[in-house]
């Protein structure tokens, strides 16, 4: 057996691989306005369909609350996954999150044009 000592504790990530933290607010800031598009959006759209002459029903708030929330979920998601990566790493988690919100938006909006009458009350 030899005398050295291991040191069991993992090495410390280098700090030139760290994003600054201004790099961090401005990507984040450039990619949650994307995101609060696609909040202000499906608010929108929320109350539109709401105050129609016909409101809406439970699947219907269900629905549109939904996409309502579910960009503040992804951003949130993808921030925690790329917060402490280098910055076009960060940007792509974020973009990739907001592609994800693109496609759930367009899932709700050829819903409701297809199948909107299941929507009103």
């Amino acid at each position: 057996m030899s005398d050295e000592i291991v040191d069991a504790a993992p090495a410390a990530r280098p700090s030139r691989l760290r994003m600054p933290v201004w790099g961090l607010v401005t990507v984040s800031v450039v990619f949650g306005l994307f995101y609060a598009y696609a909040l202000w959006n499906a608010l929108a759209f929320l109350i539109e369909q709401a105050n129609g002459p016909l409101g809406l029903n439970g699947y219907g708030w269900f629905v549109l609350l939904l996409a309502v929330v579910f960009p503040v979920i992804i951003f949130g998601v993808a921030f925690a996954l790329g917060w402490r990566r280098t910055w076009w790493q960060f940007a792509l988690v974020l973009l990739t999150g907001l592609c994800v919100v693109s496609v759930f938006w367009l899932n709700v909006i050829a819903y409701a044009a297809v199948y909107g009458a299941s929507f009103l009350g």
